[in-house]
């Protein structure tokens, strides 16, 4: 778990994790929050367990980016995705 600065609530999804979701190697490459953790995987090793736990699809959010990804590009993108985290509960 991230640390968390009084005041401040840690973001569950980073740039980072984003960065790993959009430069995967894997064509169907989707972003899982497992256990506290942003995980990228091929689509077909998600399984039903999981399932409930998809953040996004990689080709679902390349289509809606810019050409240009800038470190603020992929900020604003793990903001929203921090949210549908939260959202499901995490």
């Amino acid at each position: 778990m991230k640390h968390v600065q009084r005041g401040v609530v840690a973001q569950l999804i980073d740039r980072e994790c984003v960065r790993r979701l959009l430069t995967s190697e894997q064509p169907d490459a989707t972003l899982v929050f497992v256990r506290g953790d942003c995980v990228v995987l091929p689509a077909a090793d998600v399984d039903d367990a999981h399932k409930g736990l998809v953040i996004a699809r990689r080709d679902e959010v390349a289509a809606k980016l810019p050409d240009r990804l800038t470190d603020k590009v992929l900020d604003d993108l793990a903001h929203r995705l921090d949210n549908i985290v939260r959202d499901l509960g995490a």
